[in-house]
């Protein structure tokens, strides 16, 4: 295949849909997050899960920014750049979780008691040192990023409109949890995923028009009696 920045962009595309689908699938009946649950085998595949999502999600972000990088202006450079921050600490958080967590749980119970913590938005007193910064990195940019990015998106027109109002959208709806206790917090994340695959679809979708109606151009150039003078 030959690699052309079609074809990336479409690429691109691709990995935000199965980026939204990693995020989606993660969230079905997910245990409650305790000591003992860290040490489990499907703790390290749902973490290796998250860690697939947001490396994906990058790709797949920076895919629809290049995209449209003179459509979206200045408001979704911002939302590009804290959006990205938001999936790049992500990685990083869910990757220490994924390798760090079960190897240290035994021995240090308080550290990774504190980390669950945070997880679950219960309070703690354990000191997780520049943890606690990454983690607000990740709201931060998730939440922020994602409005102002899903904002960005709609205004330019090029992808799915109804993705990026999704998006600015499913970032709000995250601090849900923090007003609505007895839903489960999981459920929040769901309309995030769903904006992901509807963009990165869009995208590729986009794209494969584009190139469709290029080769036909193309080929009526090499056919026309003109050109062959």
């Amino acid at each position: 295949m030959q690699i052309t920045s079609t074809n990336l962009t479409r690429a691109a595309g691709l990995a935000a849909v199965a980026s939204g689908l990693l995020f989606t699938a993660v969230q079905v009946k997910h245990p409650e997050i305790t000591l003992d649950f860290i040490t489990t085998t499907q703790w390290k595949v749902r973490q290796g899960m998250k860690v697939a999502m947001a490396t994906l999600a990058l790709v797949g972000i920076a895919g629809m920014y290049l995209r449209q990088v003179r459509q979206i202006g200045i408001l979704g450079l911002v939302g590009y750049l804290l959006f990205s921050l938001g999936y790049l600490a992500m990685l990083c958080v869910e990757t220490i979780a994924l390798v760090v967590t079960p190897m240290i749980a035994s021995t240090s119970p308080e550290y990774v008691g504190g980390i669950v913590a945070v997880a679950t938005n219960a309070s703690s007193d354990a000191d997780l040192g520049l943890f606690t910064a990454l983690n607000m990195c990740v709201a931060g940019g998730y939440i922020v990023g994602g409005l102002v990015f899903g904002i960005a998106l709609y205004r330019a027109g090029i992808l799915a409109r109804w993705a990026g109002a999704l998006l600015a959208v499913a970032a709000v709806a995250t601090l849900g949890p923090l007003f609505v206790t007895m839903v489960n917090q999981r459920l929040f994340a769901v309309p995030n995923g769903i904006a992901m695959i509807g963009l990165g679809w869009s995208l590729w979708r986009e794209q494969r028009s584009t190139a469709a109606d290029v080769l036909p151009s193309s080929a009526r150039a090499q056919l026309d009696p003109s050109g062959a003078r």
